[in-house]
């Protein structure tokens, strides 16, 4: 066997450079798929903390500043990383033209490649995502659907009575790996971007972790390829332009917003395919102000259903606490009211005493 000349590589160690990147691609994969039952496109995973300004260090630094320099960034990082978005903002499309069209576009897409047909969004889940978030418990959601009804006059005040109306036209990708349909260019952008402040400045403002580092772009997501890591192993690893081509200027139809949802990513879905819906409010006159009158009605009974369990539970916790002997002389005075008590159930027993029945 002849020895590779200099700079060569042998065809073993292609292989193994060729694996190497192949397992990369896989963990990167992976950890896509993680968000598959995201609503939203990505998450900018870049550091909130991340320096762009980077000082000139000096090499004479001592080692424990260093050390905990380096504490610091790690807990940064941690806090960054406890950011998992479970809850969003979502503006449901109904309009039964525009699922038409991107049920057209899926079919045409996987008319060219049936592979992709589990990296599409089904029927019932199409909706524009406005705000995404995290809360941790049943009281945050309470929080987080008193923080929505108060979002209401907010966006009365952007929209001053005018309806709003979003038109659908052209598809494009997200690094050629979340497909989407496109918002037209207008002035119903600007009052949507105005919106999306309003919720993020008003769930903020009640504690919560909402929004994204980067900025908001509305879109109506119809693929991800997320959804199917495997496909990456068999070459599929982007969305070819060409399958959605002919769609680049189509108009999908226009959704008229009316109504603005507060949902969970990770709760089982309803049974017309869309997210588990917490609270609502009703944009625009058309419906009035009565489903918000219920959402109101429904706020409270919850927060008295909570309220009722908590006190139930403290109650037990309590009477547990008090039955536990705390010393001896304790025990002994149970132990001598449960042996009185069982005198005064054997003497009960005595005075009912049959001969032949308790032989």
């Amino acid at each position: 066997m002849e020895r590779p000349g200099a700079g060569a590589i042998n065809s073993n160690e292609c292989e193994n450079v060729s694996r190497e990147e192949e397992m990369s691609e896989e963990f990167e994969a992976d950890a896509m798929d993680s968000l598959k039952d995201m609503p939203f496109a990505t998450i900018d995973i870049k550091d909130d903390c991340e320096i762009t300004d980077v000082p000139h260090i000096n090499l004479e630094r001592s080692k424990e500043n260093e050390r905990i320099s380096k504490d610091q960034i790690k807990k940064r990082k941690k806090k960054q990383k406890g950011y998992q978005p479970n809850y969003f903002l979502s503006i449901p499309i109904t309009n039964k033209e525009i699922t038409r069209g991107i049920k057209i576009l899926q079919n045409a897409i996987l008319q060219q490649d049936e592979r992709l047909a589990k990296a599409m969004t089904s029927d019932g889940s199409f909706h524009v995502t406005l705000l995404v978030m995290q809360l941790l418990n049943e009281d945050e959601v309470n929080l987080g659907i008193g923080a929505l009804l108060e979002l209401k006059p907010f966006i009365e005040e952007i929209l001053q009575g005018k309806e709003l109306i979003l038109p659908f036209q052209g598809v494009d990708t997200f690094g050629n790996q979340v497909g989407f349909v496109k918002l037209a260019e207008g002035h119903h952008i600007n009052l949507l971007l105005e919106i999306a402040e309003a919720a993020k400045r008003t769930f903020q403002e009640k504690g919560f972790m909402a929004g994204e580092n980067r900025s908001f772009k509305p879109h109506l997501t119809f693929m991800k390829l997320s959804r199917t890591p495997w496909l990456r192993r068999k070459g599929v690893k982007k969305i070819d332009p060409k399958f959605y081509e002919k769609f680049i200027s189509h108009r999908f139809g226009e959704e008229m917003v009316h109504r603005i949802d507060l949902c969970s990513m990770l709760k089982k879905k309803q049974s017309n395919g869309y997210y588990h819906c917490e609270s609502s409010i009703v944009i625009g006159a058309k419906n009035g102000g009565e489903p918000d009158d219920a959402e109101l009605l429904r706020l409270s009974k919850r927060l008295v259903e909570n309220a009722v369990l908590k006190a139930v539970q403290q109650y037990l916790e309590e009477t547990q606490s008090r039955g536990k002997p705390a010393d001896g002389s304790s025990g002994k005075a149970r132990a001598a009211d449960r042996g009185g008590a069982d005198g005064d159930q054997s003497g009960r027993q005595e005075a009912h005493w049959t001969p032949g029945l308790n032989s």
